[in-house]
């Protein structure tokens, strides 16, 4: 095995100094990065989708449970799979508490193209709680890119899209797949890919911050037991 070098505290604090400088302009260049998605213009659904969950039948428009956005996991789990995918597993896995997305008006939600027969045993096995719905039988996975078409053979990729609702109308405004979902998890990485982003203050383009009428963000985390929904 390679391990890095042994050296004194002092070496390891002038290394750690030079590697911060490069980390802060990394830190600039992604707030950049973000600020230049948000400003991407986004595109109306006219065409509808209908998706199965725990409620029954749902559009997509169900799906923000009245909220403003809306992220969708698109979780490789083919209607012949009797198992979703381990690699998909394990990002859901690594999710936190809802709470903090729903205070800033963002439902997360997961979308397969196996039949909800499937879904919710697995979904009972692996103990999550989160909103999982299927499409089985429609278009979504394939007009949103998760399911591709080669040499005649369907197969699925990870991916998330997120949604704007602005009244009764439902907007596309980013996804990203596969090495994409590098990174993301936290509540701050989920709100990054959004049009409405964090929704701090100092995000660019500005505005965005009071979108939803209320105070910015970090002035919104509680403890995710005192939220009012």
């Amino acid at each position: 095995m390679s391990l890095p070098e042994i050296v004194s505290r002092e070496q390891w604090r002038a290394a750690r100094e030079e590697l911060l400088v490069k980390e802060k302009a990394a830190t600039r260049a992604r707030d950049a990065l973000n600020a230049e998605r948000r400003g991407l213009p986004m595109v109306e659904i006219d065409k509808e989708y209908v998706f199965e969950g725990g409620d029954g039948k749902a559009a997509l428009g169900d799906l923000f449970e009245g909220r403003s956005q809306l992220v969708v996991y698109h979780f490789m789990f083919a209607p012949e799979w009797d198992a979703g995918c381990r690699s998909c597993s394990g990002f859901l896995d690594q999710i936190g508490h809802l709470a903090h997305l729903k205070a800033r008006g963002t439902t997360f939600a997961a979308v397969s193209r196996a039949p909800y027969t499937k879904i919710l045993p697995f979904k009972a096995r692996m103990g999550w709680t989160l909103p999982w719905y299927s499409a089985c039988g429609g278009d979504f996975n394939h007009d949103f890119e998760a399911t591709l078409e080669e040499n005649g053979e369907l197969f699925d990729r990870p991916g998330i899209s997120c949604f704007l609702r602005d009244g009764g109308r439902v907007f596309h405004t980013y996804s990203t797949y596969a090495r994409g979902l590098d990174g993301l998890g936290s509540t701050t990485s989920f709100l990054d890919l959004t049009a409405l982003g964090r929704q701090e203050e100092w995000e660019l383009p500005v505005g965005r911050a009071s979108a939803l009428g209320a105070p910015a963000g970090s002035e919104r985390v509680r403890y995710h037991d005192e939220y009012e929904d």
